[in-house]
């Protein structure tokens, strides 16, 4: 998640089973992100149990930090490395060829066949719901047309907020799930605390989709945009989506603040642990 995520919501994600992640640019210089790569290879290198840990790499044309974040990947290799805003050709074969595997997010079926034909791992469905920039397609049917050409390693996103939402999607076809919005809120998360008491407060009614501060859709809190200045009710069109300036990406979602559908699932600030012990405790109910 956009600068939310940091190394302690990763190595507490992994220690609690699941698998954390973060983006790259949430570090803000190159010596910064191989600094916290190290922290958590170190953090969960004898721990017994842990899940693995992804990085998230933007591949849009237009970001200026690709070709340095690509050599940060040969260096550490990752186990598990995600694309995102673009196709996933420029990393595919410097993480096969040590062995990892590239999972890319896709918010369409034509973007999710290029990337089954550039020779993916895994496909991210991102469907409508999901917090920050969204699809389009809901997720059920997103997962069951992807299922009509692609049998690898499927994981859907969008308002998956409780355990129960992880199972259906299993039923679904989906083979593990993206949960953004509601680790948000988890202690361990670079998000501020008001941004945390907001998510607490806040229901499907507080969500705001705009493409007017990156020109791509995404769904913000009407609270923070009034707080911003905004009128929630009569945002402008976007004026189209460019990473040339990751500095402007970085003040849009510094300033405004983002969630999905699952919102309504934050009734409290809490430790990760705690949140993937209810979720599983949600998850089994659901499965009886």
């Amino acid at each position: 998640m956009f600068l939310v995520s940091g190394p302690e919501l990763v190595i507490s994600s992994c220690l609690s089973g699941v698998i954390g992640a973060f983006p790259f640019p949430n570090a803000r210089n190159i010596a910064t992100l191989d600094g916290w790569l190290d922290k958590i290879a170190s953090a969960l290198a004898d721990a017994n149990g842990a899940g693995p840990f992804a990085v998230n790499l933007t591949t849009h044309r237009s970001y200026d930090r690709l070709a340095d974040e690509i050599a940060v990947i040969k260096n550490h290799k990752p186990t598990l490395v995600i694309t995102a805003l673009g196709g996933p050709d420029a990393v595919i074969d410097t993480v096969h060829n040590y062995g990892g595997k590239v999972i890319a997010d896709v918010n369409s079926l034509a973007h999710a066949r290029k990337a089954v034909a550039a020779g993916v791992d895994g496909l991210a469905l991102i469907a409508a719901g999901a917090g920050g920039h969204t699809g389009h397609i809901a997720g059920i049917p997103f997962v069951s047309e992807v299922r009509t050409f692609f049998d690898g390693l499927t994981i859907l996103a969008g308002g998956i907020g409780s355990g129960a939402a992880i199972r259906a999607a299993q039923i679904a076809g989906a083979d593990l799930c993206y949960m953004g919005t509601r680790f948000i809120a988890a202690e361990e998360s670079l998000a501020s605390q008001e941004y945390k008491d907001m998510l607490v407060q806040a229901s499907y009614e507080d969500l705001v989709l705009s493409d007017q501060l990156t020109g791509a859709k995404a769904y913000y809190l009407r609270q923070s945009l009034i707080k911003m200045g905004y009128d929630p009710d009569n945002m402008q069109a976007g004026s189209g989506f460019n990473l040339a300036n990751s500095q402007n990406q970085i003040k849009a979602w510094r300033d405004v603040w983002s969630a999905g559908h699952g919102v309504g699932a934050v009734t409290a600030i809490q430790p990760v642990a705690d949140i993937i012990s209810q979720l599983e405790s949600e998850y089994k109910l659901a499965s009886m």
